[in-house]
């Protein structure tokens, strides 16, 4: 039995350009092509569409809802063992994960140390003395 990957992508939004396309829908469907020949050339075989709902928060109390669409594409794997897109060996990821939080603490230690606390000079005024130079 053979297996797959998937793989699913935005839709296009926006009509594109080209020679001897005219109106809106002519660019749609210029741009949906364009897109699907990108992704067949690599060997992604189009699969469906899928219209996602997507709860979206509105303000501070309220959400909406609004709905995506996405292309989903799959191909045939290879080999049985073959990796699958996205999937990483789990060493890497951890070593990856603990190389990045050394670099964070070092440069949060390196900008601490550089950052002397800044205190505001506040000159003492005495009450009895004028600032204006005296009459004659």
């Amino acid at each position: 039995m053979p297996r797959y990957e998937y793989l699913s992508v935005p839709a296009p939004k926006k009509g594109e350009k080209a020679k001897g396309v005219k109106g809106a829908d002519g660019r749609m469907a210029q741009a949906l092509m364009s897109l699907l020949n990108s992704y067949g050339a690599d060997g992604w075989e189009y699969l469906r569409s899928d219209t996602l709902p997507l709860e979206q928060r509105s303000g501070l109390t309220s959400k909406t809802m609004s709905y995506y669409t996405v292309l989903v594409f799959r191909r045939e794997l290879e080999e049985e063992g073959a990796p699958v897109l996205g999937a990483y060996p789990t060493e890497e990821i951890d070593a990856a994960v603990a190389e990045a939080e050394a670099r964070a603490d070092a440069a949060a230690a390196a900008q601490e140390a550089a950052e002397e606390p800044v205190t505001p000079r506040i000159e003492p005024r005495l009450t009895g003395e004028s600032e204006e130079a005296p009459r004659s």
